[in-house]
């Protein structure tokens, strides 16, 4: 019952900015003993719940920008498929990952709205540069297990095509395909798709509809800022953890 209430919460919580929850999920079942093989599969499946919810809840407040999206998607698709096929060693990874992510939330909770004004058009350039983000985050999405809006969320804010509300629900979308893709990828290398306790469907079933309502219709973009960096800390601080905790193991058990 505890693992529920903590995974509900961390449902709620990164619902609130567009993303769903993977990197907590994985934290919080890595504390909690489940077996390292099913983590991923049902990471991954929890965030298509979420990231499925959250992209209705942004869509219908009008945020969504397919020119934003449709780049990004078509590069991370093929990406995210092979980074869940591929069983690599991931302690690494997660911590690089981990300590990139700490520092893009100093950056994000640095910047306000007026100084960080997204601009409006989307060249063909910037089009370019969405697609090879789209494959390099989609790779580490379905590597990682995690949706990827965490790594999107600052880097869109960093490249100032959106504001912070557009940028939410962008991550919103890219978390729920790259999660589809991911999940897909896991189970075309032979694996079986994931028993979910049918618990934890529902606290994040009712923690995403609470959070992403919040985010999309009522937080103003400052506050959304700052909860931004207050994710992106939690999700770097949570795959720190797991690197830790996985290197560890892997040094005893060696």
């Amino acid at each position: 019952m505890i693992l529920t209430f903590i995974i509900g919460i961390i449902a709620f919580v990164y619902a609130t900015v567009g993303h769903a929850g993977a990197t907590g999920y994985i934290a919080v079942m890595t504390l909690f003993g489940l077996s390292a093989d099913m983590i991923r599969p049902v990471a991954l499946s929890l965030n298509i719940v979420v990231g499925l919810i959250t992209t209705i809840q942004f869509t219908r407040a009008g945020f969504v920008r397919l020119e934003l999206i449709v780049p990004l998607v078509c590069g991370s698709i093929p990406a995210a498929l092979l980074g869940g096929w591929l069983l690599l060693p991931l302690p690494l990874v997660q911590a690089l990952v981990g300590c990139i992510l700490l520092l893009s939330a100093v950056s994000v909770g640095r910047v306000e709205e007026g100084r960080g004004s997204a601009t409006t058009s989307t060249r063909m350039s910037s089009k370019s540069a969405l697609f090879f983000l789209g494959v390099i985050l989609g790779f580490l999405s379905g590597l990682t297990g995690v949706g990827g809006g965490v790594f999107l969320t600052p880097t869109l804010l960093a490249m100032r095509l959106a504001d912070v509300k557009r940028v939410a629900a962008t991550s919103a979308v890219f978390i729920l395909v790259n999660s589809v893709a991911g999940l897909t990828g896991w189970i075309a290398a032979g694996n079986t798709f994931p028993k979910v306790a049918p618990r934890f469907i529902v606290v994040v079933i009712v923690g995403g509809l609470l959070g992403s309502y919040l985010g999309a219709f009522c937080l103003s973009p400052r506050m959304l800022r700052r909860c931004m960096a207050g994710v992106l800390v939690l999700a770097g601080v949570k795959l720190l953890l797991h690197a830790t905790v996985d290197f560890w193991l892997g040094s005893v058990f060696a």
